[in-house]
């Protein structure tokens, strides 16, 4: 949905009728094309992710806030935390856009790589790497102070609640995601360099942030900065949801055997 010069075969006015039409057409599994390649960055982008955010929040806040919770050292925390997640996490994104566009020619995560190394070198894995940032940035830094901030009121105890965690990252997940659509379209151009020829105006590869803004106005004004809102911030609300409440509960357990060790020595 955030192609910005779509197949016609590929134009959709909405989420239900984009996964309605990609199934009938293209199969069942369609949706799911990318999976592999996205469950095998995000194992060690998010234990990198995780670890460095609740250290660096820990640390912070006691710099900041000593003996409380800082909302600063939240944010602070969750987006030095972006910067290693996301360089673990781009070439698997590249990849993953790149097999799930419209007549992808990509059957599998080996031909995608083996072209895109090929035909453009390696520094095509990194190409949106600073809109990723730029990006992931501004949405964690939310994401976290939305979550820590509803965790407050609905949580304020800080207890293990898994109802509390579901309710505040699915939240803080629509929250973040809406905010940093235009972002998102933009890292989207940059890492499928889909071809914008019917615009005689742009050439060539785009590179950087500024000339992705730039071309997604080009090609489609303010509104084309919000395609696909919907479907990110869906997908993000189960997304952040599941997330928060898998790390509390493994957080709750490591803590509980670490106690109960403590409390056996």
């Amino acid at each position: 949905m955030q192609s910005l010069q779509p197949d016609p075969a590929a134009r959709y006015r909405n989420v239900l009728e984009a996964l309605w039409r990609i199934i009938r057409t293209e199969g069942l599994w369609r949706p799911m094309r990318g999976l592999n390649v996205t469950a095998t960055g995000a194992g060690p982008a998010h234990a990198l992710y995780f670890a460095c955010y609740e250290k660096l929040k820990k640390t912070l806040s006691d710099v900041i806030h000593p003996g409380g919770n800082s909302h600063i050292a939240n944010g602070a925390a969750g987006c030095v935390a972006t910067l290693l997640h996301d360089a673990a996490m781009n070439p698997a994104e590249v990849v993953k856009q790149r097999m799930q566009m419209y007549n992808s020619p990509y059957h599998r995560v080996t031909d995608c790589v083996r072209a895109v190394w090929q035909n453009e070198g390696a520094g095509a894995f990194y190409r949106s790497y600073t809109t990723q940032l730029t990006m992931n940035v501004p949405f964690q830094a939310i994401h976290f102070m939305t979550y820590e901030f509803l965790q407050e009121h609905f949580n304020p105890q800080r207890r293990y609640n898994p109802s509390s965690h579901v309710l505040s990252g699915a939240c803080a997940g629509a929250v973040a995601a809406a905010a940093t659509t235009p972002l998102d379209v933009c890292k989207t151009l940059l890492n499928t360099q889909e071809s914008l020829a019917l615009n005689s105006n742009i050439t060539g590869h785009i590179t950087g942030m500024a000339s992705a803004f730039r071309t997604v106005y080009q090609v489609g004004g303010v509104t084309a900065y919000f395609r696909g809102v919907q479907a990110r911030v869906i997908y993000q609300i189960p997304s952040t949801a599941i997330a928060w409440s898998v790390y509390e509960f493994f957080k709750y357990l490591i803590t509980k055997r670490q106690e109960e060790w403590r409390a056996g020595k």
